[in-house]
């Protein structure tokens, strides 16, 4: 078991400091929404948490009282996306995605000290919708649905991966991810808070994820991982297609 990088396990995905609008009622329907943008064979629940804690265990960040969340499996890792927060991984350690379904509650606790009860959601997975918005902040479970839409599409995406990169802020790291993937000899990024369309990276960036990142955010890094997105078994264009995929919010 490799542990997950620090900044993995405490680090928001969000382009911008996170404002802490109310998860209810509409972290309920944003979970909904980020569920139906994944992956439907792919492991996905949506949990709620009663927060007894006036404050988050990191940064210093609020938490509503009532959350709602979407825990996920991807490459390995289980990931928790909330409206509030964007998406983290919420296991701490690789490849141990079965024993963390089993057992979610001390990861729960590990980013919430102050959770006073949860429970699995039951609803069922309800059809794509285009005319729906893209929930705030969720820039890691768009990237996921850009590349599945490629690969739907049939349109070469080469070792498609998540690039996941960070920028010092005076409340610790705030971060945001992106797609790469290889096509026509060259090396590709989507930003699909920005735009569907890929973008070709210059050739002086070469293969440095710091320099790709630096290059896609206009500044800087602090830090850089990637993780593989898994090449899709099924891949109904269709479906992948009518999904939301107006930008809104930071991811």
């Amino acid at each position: 078991m490799r542990p997950l990088f620090l900044f993995l396990a405490v680090a928001a995905f969000s382009a911008a400091a996170p404002s802490r609008a109310s998860s209810t009622p509409s972290g309920l329907s944003d979970a909904l929404l980020a569920r139906s943008m994944l992956n439907p064979g792919g492991w996905a629940r949506i949990a709620r948490f009663d927060n007894s804690h006036p404050r988050g265990a990191w940064r210093g960040w609020e938490y509503p009282r009532t959350v709602y969340a979407l825990v996920f499996e991807f490459s390995g890792v289980l990931w928790l996306y909330t409206d509030c927060d964007g998406t983290q991984s919420l296991s701490r350690t690789l490849h141990t995605v079965a024993r963390d379904e089993a057992n979610p509650e001390p990861l729960f606790r590990a980013i919430e000290p102050g959770i006073g009860g949860w429970e699995w959601v039951e609803a069922p997975r309800s059809p794509p919708d285009s005319s729906s918005p893209v929930p705030p902040r969720a820039c890691f479970i768009e990237s996921i649905r850009a590349a599945n839409l490629r690969m739907a599409l049939g349109r070469e995406t080469r070792e498609p991966k998540l690039l996941l990169y960070y920028f010092d802020a005076p409340g610790g790291w705030v971060g945001h991810t992106v797609l790469l993937f290889r096509s026509g000899g060259s090396l590709s990024a989507i930003d699909s808070e920005n735009s569907e369309r890929p973008i070709r990276l210059p050739f002086y960036v070469g293969d440095n994820l710091r320099s790709i990142a630096s290059y896609l955010g206009g500044r800087p890094v602090s830090a850089v991982r990637t993780f593989p997105v898994p090449v899709l078994k099924e891949a109904p264009a269709e479906r992948w297609a009518s999904l939301p995929a107006k930008p809104a919010g930071n991811g």
